[in-house]
């Protein structure tokens, strides 16, 4: 009786991480996204809406308002943002991981090389 106790016992833990596992990470609202660049760090307000996988990001910079999409996939986040300039378009991706109301990650910036980003949710 107690081997069937702890075989029980075993598959529900085993059911129980499961679950939390697999629990959907939901970014939808306001966050302070931290760039590191040559000048030091810039922060701007990131706003993201989720409907399951996808993502629409909306960015406040010093040059307006910037849309864009992305997904996120259990607690991997990418999303795309290109911006018109007068030297023509410039598009920035971000990858990055989920950890609660933080996450971190690389922005690749077109040719001008990539940096470090983070985010705090407000």
């Amino acid at each position: 009786m107690s081997k069937i106790y702890s075989v029980l016992t075993f598959f529900i833990l085993v059911l129980i991480t499961v679950f939390l596992s697999a629990q959907e990470v939901n970014v939808t609202g306001d966050w302070a996204l931290t760039f590191t660049t040559p000048r030091g760090e810039m922060t701007q307000d990131v706003n993201f809406e989720q409907e399951g996988e996808n993502l629409t990001v909306t960015m406040q910079g010093r040059r307006g308002e910037i849309t864009g999409e992305g997904t996120i996939k259990g607690n991997e986040i990418e999303w795309t943002l290109t911006r018109s300039t007068p030297r023509g378009e410039f598009t920035m991706t971000y990858t990055g991981t989920v950890e609660g109301d933080t996450m971190s990650g690389e922005v690749q910036m077109g040719d001008f090389g990539s940096g470090e980003w983070k985010a705090k949710k407000k």
